[in-house]
Parts: structure tokens; sequence; C-alpha cells
């Protein structure tokens, strides 16, 4: 139950929507119970009373009772759904936001280990889950409670001795049924949120890797695992409908034990009348009227199994430190950056090899560096301590002579520019897509930059509005390569960080980027890792890396005439 206390207190934001839910439930259980019970006597009465009594009958305040009974369950039902659904969607409104917040800092390192169908799962449907809190367990509890005290108040009027006893049954219903269905369904629903994430991981997993699947002959093998997992969901969806039948038929067994107990003590009359006639149908179909109040207070702790398992799969993610932290006081960006690399060690979390070793680096303004070496020496990793989405474990990255660690998230994503090696596209417009890196460029220069990248051919039809639709699919590789690198030019920062920005390129269309990269980017600073060895000659430096340390360092000329790793390289084009 503690793992609920957390997301408790997000329901203060919205105390008076939820607790006139609340009261407006009651007000309706009880409008309903009260026209069941006078409708019960109403009818007992008149024919109590016979053809021949019914001039001395006051039928019309009963039968005013009843209308005005039914009008207000009616109407507290329609508003009662209103309010409640309407604050429960702004309560998961500010939890999805509160949930989100608490993942974006996280991001890459604390997520890395998560697959993108689990990440979603447990911030779209472990967040809805918990919108049984409210509707399914909270707000049936306490208008139950509310309901059983007014009835037996209510009732004692009449009898005491009725009513205590109707109201101790409610009670000792309310208070042992729904903790030992909990205990009941507990595993149940656990397994119904763990089974349900794991389903729609594995769906994930087969939707964007139906290609590979399929080549390799395992389409099939992994459908059989997706479906195995989906009899278990299945399964356990099928002994919660149990356990839900159960509950209703223990509830209708009390309630009809409750009502043979009404009927049999009223019988022998009611609050010293011996003769009590019509109050016996009253005391009868109040029983059965409070005891439909009741029907949702067992299946309530049924749910809490699900609900506290999704809470705990969502505390799971947000209580996470985040391995990065940035400081919240902003500086001025650099016009220029020399950047410096000192004693360097960087090792993934659970990994024994360092992918980075006691590296060291200097860029100054207006050099132009390239970084080569085989799959895994630690090329990708440098170019992510220097965007910050890891920390270096030993030795400092400064910029300007400033630790990178003092830079604000602001500040230093307005510094560098970045082409990764994975290019996403949101599904949007083309504009939408350019317009992340440059928010206040005009539509002239979108174009200006279409164009000086080769992709002037997107401007046809559509133009800016074109549809990208989901990652760009029905763009070809070498495009989303041209498109990421318009962005990062679109973006101007004074440092460029480039992960294989012509890999799916032809020859002579990575001539021209690297052209107009070094042309855009005479006076800032450049590091661009690559296996490709077309235009390295025009940078100042080139790196060659291995195992997480920098075995060659120099220009063209000078690599050549060494007749080291990178004359290699060279000889085996």
């Amino acid at each position: 139950m503690r793992a609920l206390l957390p997301y408790l207190t997000l329901y203060k934001r919205h105390k008076w929507m939820l607790t006139l839910g609340i009261v407006l439930a009651i007000v309706t259980l009880l409008a309903s119970i009260g026209l069941l019970t006078l409708s019960g006597w109403f009818l007992s009465a008149s024919a109590v009373v016979g053809v021949t009594g019914i001039y001395s009958f006051n039928y019309m305040l009963p039968a005013a009772g009843v209308r005005g009974a039914a009008i207000t369950r009616t109407a507290g039902r329609y508003f009662e759904r209103l309010v409640s659904h309407d604050a429960t969607f702004r309560v998961l409104q500010h939890l999805r936001i509160y949930t989100f917040s608490k993942l974006l800092p996280l991001s890459p390192a604390g997520l890395s280990r998560y697959g993108q169908g689990e990440l979603l799962n447990r911030v779209v449907a472990d967040v809805d889950t918990l919108d049984h809190l409210y509707l399914r367990v909270l707000s049936p509890l306490v208008g139950a409670f509310v309901v059983i005290m007014v009835v037996t108040l209510g009732l004692s009027v009449l009898d005491f001795t009725l009513a205590i006893t109707l109201g101790g049954i409610m009670l000792l219903t309310l208070f042992i049924l729904p903790p030992l269905f909990y205990q009941a369904g507990k595993s149940t629903g656990q397994s119904l949120t763990h089974l349900r994430g794991q389903y729609r991981q594995q769906l994930t997993s087969w939707l964007q890797g139906q290609a590979e699947l399929t080549i390799f002959g395992a389409s099939e093998r992994y459908r059989a695992q997706m479906e195995a997992t989906e009899l278990q969901w299945h399964e356990a969806q099928r002994r919660q409908s149990e356990l839900t039948a159960l509950s209703q038929a223990v509830m209708l067994l009390v309630g009809a034990l409750a009502v043979i107990m009404m009927l049999w003590m009223a019988s022998g009359g009611v609050g010293g009348n011996t003769q009590p006639g019509a109050l016996i149908a009253l005391f009868v179909f109040c029983a059965l009227a409070a005891f439909e109040a009741l029907a949702p207070v067992t299946g309530a702790f049924q749910h809490l199994g699900q609900v506290i398992a999704s809470a705990l799969r969502i505390t799971e993610l947000t209580e996470q430190q985040p391995e990065v932290t940035f400081p919240a006081a902003g500086s001025p960006v650099p016009e220029q950056i020399t950047l410096t690399l000192r004693d360097v060690s960087f090792s993934y979390p659970g990994q024994a090899q360092k992918a980075l070793d006691t590296l060291s680096l200097q860029a100054t303004p207006g050099e132009h560096i390239a970084i080569l070496g085989r799959t895994g020496c630690g090329k990708s990793t440098l170019l992510q301590l220097l965007t910050r989405a890891w920390d270096p474990q030993n030795g400092e990255i400064l910029i300007n002579e400033q630790p990178i660690a003092t830079l604000s998230e602001a500040t230093l994503r307005q510094s560098v520019s970045v082409v990764p090696q994975r290019v996403h596209l949101f599904s949007a417009t083309l504009r939408d897509n350019l317009l992340l890196a440059a928010p206040h460029a005009s539509d002239d220069a979108l174009a200006a930059m279409l164009c000086r990248v080769g992709l002037d051919k997107l401007l046809e039809d559509d133009g800016l509005n074109a549809w990208l639709g989901e990652g760009g699919r029905q763009l070809s590789g070498g495009e989303l390569r041209r498109l990421a690198i318009a962005r990062a030019l679109l973006h101007d920062a004074p440092l460029m960080l480039l992960d294989e920005p012509t890999e799916g390129l032809d020859a002579t269309t990575e001539s021209q980027m690297l052209e107009l990269i070094g042309d855009v980017m005479r006076n800032k600073t450049v590091l661009m890792v690559t296996h490709r060895l077309r235009g390295l000659s025009h940078f100042d430096q080139i790196i060659v890396m291995d195992n997480g340390q920098i075995i060659e360092q120099g220009n063209h000329a000078d690599l050549l005439a060494r007749q080291g790793r990178y004359y290699q390289f060279k000889q085996r084009l």
C-alpha cells in the first residue's frame, strides 16, 4: 500500500472535484435506496389499505417521494460520472506529466536497460491502471461506508434493533469481504500487470523487427513465444473473472441472508408495533437496495493488486537518480569552442572493459578532426560523453577551459550540433522536422538548406508541408543522412559532432557533403567519426583509436608517412 502514497498526493490538486464526485455518488446511492425502499413500502401500504381505504390513505406524498428519488438518482448518476471522470482524467494528466518529467533526466543512461515496448507500456498502460484507485477503490468504499451510516441512522428512527442488525451485517461485509478478495486476487492482479507489459513488449519488438525475423526464418518461433505469453495473460484474466464472479455470488448470498433476517425480525414487530404491516416491506426492500449499493465493494480490492503492481513499476522508473545532472544557472553560448579532454576514462555499467581509457584530446576553434577505428573502439562513446549522455568516471572534459558539467543543459544543447548514427524523424511535416534545429528559421532559409544538401526534390508537390510519416519511411537512407546534416547545419552551433554522416551516400554525394560541412563550419570545431577514408586529406587532424585509446594522431600526410594503422587502412582500399 505504501507504493500508492506518492500518487495519492497527486489527488490533492483536484481534491474538491474528487470530493464532489464522491458526494454525488453517495447522493445517487441514497436516492436509489430511497426509491426502492419507498416504492416497496408504498405498494405494500396501498395493498394493505385496499380499495375501501383509498380515500383515507395519503398517496400523494409517497408518490412525490418516488418521483423525486427517481429524478435525483438519474441526475446524480449523470453528474457523478461527469465530475468523477473529469477529475480522474485531470489526475491522470498530471500523473503522465509527472512520470514523463521524471523520465527525461534519465535518458539515455537510466533508460538503456529498458526496451521501447516496456517503457511505452509503463508510461501508458500502467499510468492508466492507476485510475482504478479512485473509480474502483476509493469512491466505492467511501460511498458504501457513508451509505451504511445513513441507512442505519435512518432506520433506527423506526426500529433500533433492526437498524443495528442490518448496519452491522453491512459493516462486516464492508470490512471483511474486500480484504479477503484482495488477498485472493493479489497474485492474479500482479500477473496481469506483468504479463500485459511482457506481451506488449514482445509485440512491439515483433512489429519493429518483422523484416529481420522473416529473413532469418524466426518469425514463426517468435510468434509462438508471443502466443504462449498471450495464453498466460488470458489465463490470468480468466482467474480474475472467476474471482469477480465468486465475489458477486458471495455478496448476493450475504444480501439474501440479510433480507431473510430482516423479513423474519420485522415480522415479529417494528418499533414495538406487533402489527407492522407495510413496514416489513420497507425494511426488506431497504436491505435489498442497500446490498445493491455494496455490490462494487467486493470487486474493488481485486483491482488493487493491479494498481499496486503498476505503481511499483512506475516508481521503479521515477525513483532512479539521473546519471547526469545539469546546473540550473545558465551561461551565454560561446561563439567559438576549444575542446579539451584530459585522461578521460569511461566504462558502461556492468562492463569491466573500458570503452575509453585515459584518452586525451584537444580541438581548437576552426579545427576539423576525423576519428577512425574499428567497431567498438570507443568512437561513438566519445561523442556521447561530449553531449553528456554519460559522464566519465575519470578525467575531465573542458569547453573553453570550463568543465562541461558546469554548463546548463540549454547552453550545452545550443553549443553543440549532432548528426547521430541513427537519424530520427517525427511523424510530422518536413518543416516541423527542420524547425527542431532552428525554431525561428524562415521557410526560405529551410528551403535553401535543403537545396544545399541536394534535397531540393523534397520541395516538389507539397514543399515544406510534405508529410514525412513515422521515421520518414518514404525517404532513402541517404536522404535521411542528408536531412540530418541539413538539420545540424541549421542549428549553427560552434561545435559539430558527426557520427558516420556519409554512411549510405554514393561517392559523389559524400564528397559534396564533406565540402559543404567544411565550408559552413570553416571557423567552427568539428569532430567526425567515420569508417570511410574519402576526403580525410582536408581534415586538420586524423585520430586512429583502438581499445578506447588514441594510437595514432596527425594529419593525412604525416600518418601515411608513418605507415602505421592509418596507412594500413588506406592500403586496403
